[in-house]
């Protein structure tokens, strides 16, 4: 039907003329409650992202000069935090001359993905942020 007798015919029950479908061709019209129809589209995104799961980005710090022990320590949390589905950000942070030996980080970082390589995937492989080398780990 054409418009004129679509708003008239909402006019007359006291509703709305929505527009549903505009890249349909011609655009298909409903005749409803606009306010109840928003109300019902709030409800809906609200039950739907109450039912999504979150994903947080748990972050582990190291420094080059880590010990065997405090290593082991930090690789029982991120096995942890994968287990719990987050994802792990593992940073080895330089700190004044240790700057210039950037392969022993990148050495603790592989080992670290070697070790946890059955659980987790690499989503971003080690990389330089300003002082610190970076590695996001995420389950599998």
């Amino acid at each position: 039907m054409s418009p004129e007798e679509a708003l008239n015919i909402a006019e007359d029950r006291e509703l709305d003329l929505v527009e549903v479908a505009p890249n349909a061709n011609p655009p298909v019209c409903k005749i409803m409650d606009y306010g109840k129809y928003r109300y019902e589209q709030s409800k809906r995104a609200k039950t739907a992202k109450k039912h999504q799961k979150s994903v947080k980005v748990k972050e582990i710090r190291m420094r080059p000069k880590i010990a065997e022990h405090d290593y082991q320590f930090n690789k029982r949390h991120i096995e942890r935090f994968i287990q719990n589905g987050d994802k792990v950000k593992v940073m080895v942070t330089f700190w004044g001359r240790e700057i210039t030996h950037i392969d022993i980080g990148r050495e603790i970082l592989q080992r670290m993905i070697s070790d946890l390589s059955e659980i987790t995937e690499v989503e971003q492989l080690p990389k330089m942020e300003g002082r610190s080398m970076v590695v996001i780990l995420i389950p599998k």
